[in-house]
Parts: C-alpha cells; sequence; structure tokens
C-alpha cells in the first residue's frame, strides 16, 4: 500500500514542475513579444519587410556578380581561416617536437646509465680495461 502513496506523490509533484516550467515559459514568451512590438525591439532590427526582402533577392540572383566588398570580405575571412590553421599547425609541431625531444633526452639518459652499470658490473680492476686493449696475434 505504501508504493500507492508513493507513485501519487511522485506524479504529483511533476505534474507541479510542469506547470510551473509552463507559466515560466509564456511570461519569458510575453516579454518577447512586448519586445517586439516596440520600435526598438530585437526582432525589428533582425527581420525585414516582406517586399524588402523580394526585391532583395530580385537584385541579387545566385549568378550575379559580387561587389568588391564582397569578394574583399570574403578574402579577410579566408586569410583569417588560413592564419588561425597555420598558428595551429605550427603549435602542434612545436609541442610534439619538444615532446621527441624529451623522449630522446630520457632516451640517452637511460642509455648512459646502463652502459655505466655494465662498465661497474664488468671491471676487472685494470685501467683500461684489459678486454678492450688486448692484441690479437
Amino acid at each position: 500500500m505504501w508504493w500507492t502513496r508513493l507513485v501519487f506523490l511522485t506524479c504529483l509533484t511533476v505534474l507541479f514542475v510542469f506547470t510551473l516550467l509552463h507559466e515560466v515559459n509564456s511570461e519569458s514568451e510575453g516579454k518577447v513579444g512586448k519586445n517586439a512590438a516596440s520600435p526598438q525591439g530585437g526582432l525589428k532590427r533582425i527581420f525585414m519587410h516582406e517586399s524588402d526582402a523580394s526585391s532583395f533577392f530580385k537584385r541579387r540572383g545566385k549568378r550575379a556578380v559580387k561587389s568588391q566588398d564582397e569578394i574583399n570580405a570574403e578574402q579577410r575571412q579566408r586569410l583569417a581561416a588560413d592564419e588561425r590553421k597555420r598558428e595551429y599547425h605550427e603549435e602542434q609541431r612545436n609541442e610534439f617536437e619538444s615532446y621527441a625531444e624529451e623522449e630522446h633526452d630520457e632516451q640517452d639518459e637511460r642509455t648512459r646509465e646502463k652502459t655505466e652499470q655494465w662498465r661497474e658490473f664488468h671491471y676487472d680492476g685494470l685501467d683500461p680495461s684489459y678486454e678492450y686493449n688486448r692484441h690479437t696475434i
């Protein structure tokens, strides 16, 4: 019997949350509507009248020649994108080079330590070691 109470309380809570969210959304929509009705509203600045829009598309078809300003703006955008790519790749290359250099230095250090340990282990008391100065007859 306790589970029915639990289900009932859960449904009641969900209903309350949905009601609260609906009220918040309706208030925010009312504010947007008031803002759009005012001459300084955001929608007035974004959208244009239908007659202006149709004349805009009639003036400039798909195959129409672009103005020099548009060509210059597109070229600036391409150059900026190329510069960002170049900087990114240069940064990646520098990071890889520094990583490779560190790895190489660590490998050299490990090799040097192993060589030193090998010489200490095989040292026979003769200096320089007999094994390397032996003359074969």
